[in-house]
């Protein structure tokens, strides 16, 4: 063996080692940066020797821009779901009937329920082979390159006397800290937030681009074992061997003799699951010999030998001190609690949303009451109720929602048909202007790189920027004087306000801030109407005509065009040179081929990806549409279409066409 080859060899085994400590065990034995040195390390080698490539080398842990569909595979073992129980006195009765199917000794293996999305894992020869969804028990989306970025999923097993071939199943997850983190990340940019941990594993795991999974910390653990050799008859036997060999075993799984033993279980982690790093919902219990689950069987949905308890949504009492009421950049006033600090689905909960004065309202809230705060896995608690037995004679004022603005002072004001309060004052409110040069700065609109919400504060104070135009008139010299600035950092903001010129016109038409204007309308509006001119004169009537535009959107449409404020906002913006209409280039591109057509795409396929398909559809006026109705003109399939969408579409007689039938549609 050449030292080269020795070396990488070598490098691997060390870089596996750590990474097993550091994500199955929870101890890492080395810095982050000793680590990625080495893993920097071994890159290198393999970049330059590439004849020593290996699938199971952990830089291959980082995935592949590459887009792919998924293919759907037929599971070995159907994955079937368990039965749900949400009191003890249903688990009592499912151990009775285990008992009476039994008649014979038999233990229980209590076991916490992740909540995350389930996964199959195959291996063959100790080397992950593939990794597949629940789908619908029956068969499931192919996700190995997504599984093999999750570095506590072992791509090699560890060890000896593993079977040649079997299957673990267990629960892909997103620990709290990633999961907040993520969330923020998203918010900044104006994405959609993920309700829980649960979803955004579940999103995360679906996506094309196995790199952007790489980066989403997605962890995992296992739980059951299936195969023809398996080293014992006991599943938690099998557990523990499985850790042995590399496998994330939760350590909180326990042997129960008796139907107390279950009951202590539920009760310990109904309170202690709050410490935990990733969200659980619940208990699994399991017969634990294999032999005894044979024999007890399935009914047509679930096994008899198992059965999951299912957690009440976390709760917790704690103090309300003050009630903080904060401006949004359409204006939109929210009330916020401020909270004792407490411990809730694994975060410090200080704050939570009190939504509109309604709820304030039907709460009957006092400044010091012990208030009931929920999470349940959602992204911002909320406060569910009042604990009033625990109010004292010297109780604080009722909290009434304020009539006047925080920041301004302008008098609020409701719309009819709305629960919330709004800050008419959106030429002189701070936090409004402020936010609305954040979203026109954030990357899904002019994506205007070196600036933030810290830099907009400090150039808004300073008096630079005073709305989106004043972003063009920014000089080096103005901004390089400014405290953990410079020069350098200077030239990246000018010449990411620069860029911006390039940016297209339909996100501008997201940029500018229209309210009730999103992503997917602003594209909506600029394809149909094609310069800003043109969308400024519409009607409500031409405004309503365009796909998914409704009588709201309309309104707000028009109403931010009869502003005389904004029209010369936008004459500035054109002058400075911002995109005012689409490239004739994209205009060339455009027709009314498919026009009033409803099209439903289903499947993977080969010339083009599915978000290709779906952009051709809306460039030739048809409309995207996820699920098959009556209204449904075309099913666009790909090889494996989902068997429920092939059922509909041929008792509702709707037409499916291949990738070729729907190239040849848009060429004519």
């Amino acid at each position: 063996m050449d030292n080269v080859k020795e070396t990488i060899e070598s490098l691997r085994k060390e870089i596996d080692e750590h990474n097993y400590n550091y994500y199955v065990c929870n101890n890492p034995t080395i810095s982050d940066r000793e680590f990625d040195e080495k893993l920097a390390l071994l890159q290198k080698l393999e970049n330059e020797n590439p004849q020593y490539f290996s699938a199971e080398s952990p830089t291959q842990r980082v995935g592949s821009d590459i887009s792919a569909g998924f293919t759907q595979v037929e599971h070995r073992y159907p994955m079937l779901s368990l039965g749900n129980t949400y009191s003890i006195a249903e688990v009592e009765a499912f151990y009775n009937r285990v008992a009476q199917g039994l008649n014979e000794s038999f233990e229980i293996v209590a076991e916490l329920k992740y909540d995350g999305t389930s996964i199959s894992l195959t291996y063959e020869d100790g080397k992950l082979l593939r990794a597949v969804t629940r789908g619908d028990g029956t068969k499931g989306d192919d996700v190995t390159a997504n599984v093999k970025t999750i570095r506590s999923i072992p791509l090699q097993l560890r060890g000896e006397n593993y079977p040649s071939s079997f299957e673990i199943r267990g629960e892909i997850l997103m620990p709290w800290s990633v999961f907040e983190k993520l969330n923020y990340e998203r918010e900044q940019q104006e994405e959609a937030l993920f309700a829980n941990p649960r979803n955004a594993a579940s999103g995360t795991l679906k996506l094309q681009n196995s790199s952007i999974v790489a980066k989403r910390g997605l962890d995992a653990y296992l739980y059951y074992m299936l195969g023809e050799n398996l080293p014992s008859d006991n599943h938690y036997q099998n557990l523990a061997t499985a850790a042995s060999w590399g496998f994330k075993i939760s350590p909180d799984t326990k042997i129960c003799h008796s139907l107390q033993d279950m009951i202590d279980y539920i009760n310990y982690w109904d309170t202690e699951r709050k410490n935990l790093p990733v969200a659980t919902d619940g208990i699994v219990f399991k017969v634990a010999s294999l032999k005894q689950q044979k024999a007890l069987g399935y009914t047509a949905k679930s096994p008899r030998w198992a059965i999951a308890y299912k957690f009440q949504a976390e709760q917790a009492c704690t103090r309300l001190n003050y009630v903080s009421f904060q401006i949004g950049r359409t204006g939109a006033v929210t009330p916020v609690a401020n909270l004792d600090p407490v411990q809730l689905s694994g975060t410090i909960v200080k704050r939570a949303s009190l939504h509109n004065a309604d709820i304030i309202e039907s709460l009957d809230l006092h400044i010091g009451d012990m208030v009931y705060v929920e999470k349940g896995g959602e992204i911002i608690p909320k406060i569910t109720g009042v604990d009033t037995e625990a109010r004292m004679l010297l109780i604080g004022d009722k909290v009434k929602f304020i009539k006047n603005c925080p920041e301004c002072g302008t008098p609020l004001i409701r719309y009819e048909g709305e629960a919330a309060h709004y800050c008419p004052n959106d030429t002189g409110c701070p936090p409004q202007i402020k936010g609305r040069i954040e979203h026109y700065i954030s990357r899904k609109a002019m994506n205007i790189d070196g600036l933030g919400e810290e830099t907009v504060d400090t150039f808004y104070k300073q008096g630079l920027v005073k709305d989106i135009a004043d972003l063009y008139t920014l000089k080096v010299e103005d901004i390089s004087p400014i405290e953990r600035m410079g020069e350098k950092s200077a030239q990246n903001i000018i010449d990411g306000v620069k860029a911006s010129l390039n940016v297209p016109f339909e996100r501008v038409v997201y940029a500018i801030g229209i309210r009730f204007v999103g992503e997917t309308v602003a594209k909506k509006l600029a394809f149909a109407f094609k310069n800003i001119d043109t969308l400024i004169s519409a009607t409500k009537e031409e405004l309503i005509a365009v796909d998914e535009i409704g009588e709201r959107i309309a309104e707000s449409v028009i109403s931010y065009f009869s502003e005389p404020r904004n029209i010369e906002l936008i004459e500035k913006l054109r002058d400075f040179g911002v995109q005012m209409q689409l490239s004739e280039d994209r205009i060339s591109q455009f027709s009314e081929t498919l026009k009033g057509l409803s099209i439903v795409i289903s499947g993977t396929f080969e010339k083009h990806s599915r978000d290709e398909y779906k952009a051709m559809i809306e460039q030739h006026g048809g409309k995207n549409t996820s699920s098959v109705s009556a209204k449904t003109d075309y099913i666009l399939a790909g090889d494996n279409m989902g068997p429920a969408k092939l059922e509909k579409a041929q008792k509702l007689g709707v037409k499916i066409i291949n990738e070729n039938d729907f190239l040849n549609m848009i060429e004519k």
